[in-house]
Formats: C-alpha cells, sequence, structure tokens
C-alpha cells in the first residue's frame, strides 16, 4: 500500500483528502497548529528543518501540499508572513520530495491569472494582481524547477463543510439562518469547487499518476451574486437577504480581486474526470447536513 502524506490537514481540502485517501493508502496527516485527526503529525513548513525530518521518517510516496495562507487579504496586508508559508514553507516541501523521492502534488488557485479573460486554460500566461495570487505562482515555479513529475492542481473557491473555519459557502449560509443582508458581488466570477469534488479528483489522479498543470475547479463558472443565490435556493434560505453589488462597491476588501478568474476544465474532463456543477454540488453539500463531521449549525 503506497504512503501519501498530506500537509495542512486541519483545512477544509486538507481534512476531505485524508478521509477520502484513508481506503486506499497509508495516509499521514500533518498540521501546524490544530490536528484534526488522530496521529497526525506537526510539521510547520517554514521550518525547513522540521519538514526535511518528517518526510524522512514518514518516508511517502507522495505528498499532498495542501497547506497555505488563503486569506486574500492577510497576504496583502503581512506579505511576508504570506511569502514564508506560501513559496518558502513551499520550497521546503518541495527540496524534501526531491531528497526522499516522494512525487508532490500542489495545490495552487485560480488567482494566478489576473481575471482579464476568465475560463483560463493550463497554458494561459499567468499574471496575478495580488499577493496571494503572487506567492502561489512563485510556489508553482519552484515546484515545477525542483520536481520533474510534479502535479500542479488549480481549484477555484472552494467551499464544503468544515468545523472551524467559514467559507464562503458556509458564510452565505450562516448570514442567512441569521437573518443578515450580505452584499455580494454580482461581477465576480470564478468556478465553484466543492471540496468533496476536489479532494476525489486528487485521488483520482494520483491513481492515474497525472503530471502537469491541470484546473480542477467547479464544472460552472458563475458570479458570486449567481452563487449566492443558488445556495440560498439550495438550502430553502432567504434570497432577497443577498444584495448585488459592484466589486469596487465591496469596502470589505483589501486586496484587489480578479474579475473573472473562472476556469476551463475540459482538459481534466478529456481523460474521464468530470467534476460536479453547481446545483449537484451543493446538492451533495446539503445532503452531508446531520452527519457527525458536517455540522449543520454553520
Amino acid at each position: 500500500m503506497k504512503k501519501v502524506l498530506v500537509t495542512g490537514s486541519s483545512g477544509l481540502l486538507g481534512g476531505k483528502l485524508v478521509k477520502v485517501l484513508h481506503d486506499e493508502y497509508e495516509v499521514v496527516p500533518t498540521h501546524n497548529t490544530e490536528s484534526l485527526f488522530h496521529g497526525s503529525i506537526r510539521m510547520d513548513i517554514v521550518d525547513g528543518d522540521e519538514v526535511s525530518r518528517v518526510i524522512e521518517e514518514s518516508s511517502p510516496d507522495i505528498v499532498v501540499h495542501a497547506a497555505a495562507e488563503t486569506n486574500v487579504d492577510k497576504c496583502e496586508t503581512n506579505k511576508d508572513w504570506a511569502w514564508s508559508v506560501n513559496v518558502l514553507g513551499t520550497k521546503n516541501v518541495a527540496e524534501a520530495c526531491v531528497k526522499f523521492g516522494a512525487k508532490l502534488i500542489f495545490i495552487s488557485t485560480d488567482y494566478v491569472f489576473d481575471g482579464s479573460k476568465g475560463l483560463y486554460r493550463e497554458d494561459d500566461e499567468a499574471n496575478p494582481i495580488n499577493h496571494y495570487g503572487l506567492t502561489k505562482l512563485k510556489g508553482e515555479e519552484l515546484v515545477r524547477g525542483y520536481c520533474q513529475d510534479s502535479t500542479i492542481v488549480r481549484p477555484s473557491v472552494v467551499y464544503g463543510w468544515h468545523t472551524r473555519k467559514l467559507n464562503f459557502a458556509t458564510w452565505v449560509i450562516d448570514s442567512l439562518r441569521n437573518r443578515k443582508r450580505i452584499p455580494v458581488a454580482e461581477d465576480h466570477y470564478n468556478s465553484p469547487t466543492l471540496a468533496d469534488d476536489l479532494s476525489e479528483i486528487i485521488s483520482l489522479m494520483i491513481k492515474r499518476k497525472l503530471c502537469g498543470v491541470y484546473h480542477t475547479a467547479g464544472a460552472e463558472r458563475a458570479s458570486r451574486y449567481e452563487f449566492a443565490l443558488k445556495i440560498a435556493e439550495t438550502f430553502g434560505l432567504d434570497r432577497s437577504l443577498i444584495s448585488p453589488v459592484r466589486m469596487v462597491d465591496v469596502g470589505a476588501w483589501i486586496a484587489l480581486r480578479p474579475r473573472d478568474s473562472s476556469l476551463c476544465v475540459d482538459k481534466i474532463k478529456r481523460i474521464g474526470i468530470g467534476p460536479s456543477d453547481l446545483s449537484a454540488a451543493l446538492k451533495r453539500m446539503k445532503e452531508q447536513i446531520g452527519c457527525s463531521t458536517n455540522p449543520s449549525f454553520i
């Protein structure tokens, strides 16, 4: 049985990956500050010596590097921190993978693009407009430079149930359940990606030994406003509480956002790995309410 080490296992995607991979692989979950799994190993990716030690002692065949600072505004206001985690941390992981013979799968983002065209393909030119996107692009470059057989996956607006941290979908659900009015950008487009789908896609990519860059986002391009309305419809919440606004009027944002960073998923679909459409993904998320690992209160 092959061994897969997952960085960032306490995060939304990392946690889903551990559960999905568990049946077919020996999974080594790692975390920095919080552990969600019994036997999870503490590994601060910023500490190169610690990364090297954990990967040497664990001796994984594959490392899925999901640990990252993904708060776009925090990356903008604390650029040194973002660089240390997303760039230097990725460098540490990549170096250890090369040193100890592990294949590396790197989780990147749609924010490597500037948003000027939308439905980006894997070979389109990256041109990030915020510091978060820049750090993830630098991470991609490091991974390609160190690991010749690496895999880079780019999702978009990853969402799903998580016990400790809100994402866009759970924020909308939480707000509407509490009868809060929420302004949502109607001119900000992405390809919303259910974390459960993404983890299963990555599992299939491991089985097929895929290398290179793949867009692994949801099957539909949608504005954040359209996404929020679809969430309200699926969960039976009051859509009248959602107000459409323009991106320039979203006062809470600090960093620039790409206007349309939606991703074309034709490449992954051509090899028979099809992401869900938005309605099916949200229905799946709704069906998880009541499960012990998917709280209904957020």
